[in-house]
């Protein structure tokens, strides 16, 4: 009898996030803000999830200081949190406008909206979303 060996899991898994080719471009006039990606969490622990997403944004975003999330949607967070020896502020919204967004906001940088795919999502639900994102319709 023959064993398969499998390889163990990694110890980070691959970062699920796609961004937009605008590259988070203000918007213009009264417009609303654009979606700057899509980002497909494996839960909604933001304190297990944020450090991998923050690892994994461009550095051109700088050093983001502010995350807002949907308070019906995120268990509960503390006010702030440290990720790799830098504060971040957590904030909880409860707008119904974007109940699956997070905003992250950079000083002198900018903001950056990303759309949440829900982690339960199958990933032939969520594989079309991603894809938009990258091809800049979302």
């Amino acid at each position: 009898m023959t064993t398969a060996l499998h390889p163990p899991p990694p110890s980070h898994p691959l970062l699920r996030l796609r961004l937009a080719p605008h590259g988070g471009m203000p918007p213009h006039g009264g417009m609303p803000q654009p979606i700057d990606g899509v980002w497909w969490p494996r839960s909604y622990d933001l304190l297990a999830e944020l450090p991998g997403l923050l690892a994994g944004l461009p550095r051109a975003w700088g050093h983001i200081t502010s995350v807002t999330v949907n308070g019906a949607t995120w268990s509960a967070v503390p006010g702030r949190m440290l990720v790799f020896n830098q504060v971040v502020r957590l904030r909880r919204t409860v707008a119904a406008s974007a109940p699956h967004t997070i905003v992250l906001l950079a000083p002198g940088r900018g903001r950056w909206d990303l759309l949440v795919v829900p982690p339960d999502t199958a990933e032939e639900a969520a594989e079309p979303l991603m894809a938009a994102a990258a091809r800049g319709h979302v």
